[in-house]
């Protein structure tokens, strides 16, 4: 990618300007990792409709064939059906091979869904999993505020009705806990295909995601190649349409498919659409004044401040999520 931190700042400036060799460049670098690195002949990569596994899984065809490349949807009772949908429309166009595997038996095993209703029920009493969809989401007003995030949990019945409270620490960590389950249960089973077929797992995690600590440790964190790590999620938008993943994919909004109820990322986490939220991550990153960033996106240099403040939050909080192991 170009050298784009020395321009001015502006709304086009994560802009790239030579997309065929940023993919070509990400395509060489699977391979050559997979190949020569990890002495592997192909990739395993979970796909799940949404747009940062479809630019992976697309990429990994290129630099592996794509008789080489597994795809893997890994659903639960929880999960959209859309996903798989969208996942099998994406395996079929490239030639990859896409299989199932249901994970809500083990999840069950785990606990994971009684040890989640057990938390909410002590909530929001009148809770009933047969009759209510849920959702964690951020009640604090906006990044601009720099409020620290407030979350609650919200369930929704058969008519569409909404309630929602506040959650105690002890309620937040222990859905949490429970949730995260069903990404380190995806991992394990990405990595017994890997290890039965001699291949590879391909990662899907973005720029945000990694630097913010959208990503549970050991779980969708875990993985042997990570292709798309250091492209903002607009970036990886401009690779889709370059790519030509299905416009299906492209038009969705980006949802953590984690919880029954309907919830963007945006809700849960990032607290602003992502077009914003990549040029104040960049300018944040890059060291551009608040004044300049300001000017460009509309706001005071005051809010600016804070949604930087809200950042260097995000980093010292989840730093824990990045570290490797630490040996004594």
């Amino acid at each position: 990618m170009n050298n784009i931190a020395k321009k001015p700042f502006s709304k086009d400036i994560l802009i790239i300007n030579d997309i065929e060799a940023e993919c070509n460049r990400i395509v060489t670098g699977i391979k050559e990792n997979t190949i020569q690195r990890l002495n592997r002949h192909g990739g395993v990569i979970g796909i799940s409709g949404g747009i940062d596994s479809a630019v992976s899984m697309v990429l990994a065809a290129k630099a592996l064939g794509s008789e080489n490349v597994l795809g893997i949807m890994l659903p639960e009772k929880d999960s959209s059906r859309d996903s798989a949908i969208f996942a099998q429309n994406l395996a079929d166009k490239f030639g990859v091979r896409a299989i199932t595997e249901d994970i809500t038996g083990a999840l069950e095993g785990f606990g994971c869904y009684r040890r989640r209703d057990e938390a909410v029920k002590r909530v929001l009493p009148q809770y009933d999993p047969s009759m209510h969809k849920r959702k964690i989401v951020i009640k604090s007003a906006s990044l601009f505020t720099n409020l620290p995030p407030l979350f609650a949990v919200s369930i929704v019945d058969g008519d569409g009705n909404e309630q929602s409270q506040r959650m105690p620490s002890a309620e937040f960590r222990q859905i949490e806990a429970a949730s995260n389950f069903k990404q380190r249960c995806r991992m394990s089973m990405l990595y017994y295909h890997a290890e039965l077929l001699h291949y590879a797992v391909i990662g899907t995690p973005n720029k945000h995601e990694v630097e913010q600590g959208f990503f549970v440790k050991w779980g969708d964190g875990g993985a042997d190649i990570m292709p798309i790590a250091h492209l903002y999620k607009s970036q990886v938008y401009q690779l889709a349409r370059y790519l030509e993943v299905p416009q299906e994919i492209i038009d969705r909004t980006p949802t953590t498919d984690t919880y029954s109820a309907e919830q963007t990322q945006e809700e849960f986490f990032y607290q602003m659409p992502f077009h914003q939220m990549d040029l104040f991550w960049f300018a944040f990153k890059n060291d551009y004044s608040p004044e300049e960033v300001g000017k460009v996106m509309a706001r005071t240099t005051d809010e600016v401040k804070k949604v930087f403040a809200g950042f260097e939050r995000k980093i010292k909080t989840t730093e824990y999520l990045r570290m490797a192991p630490i040996n004594i």
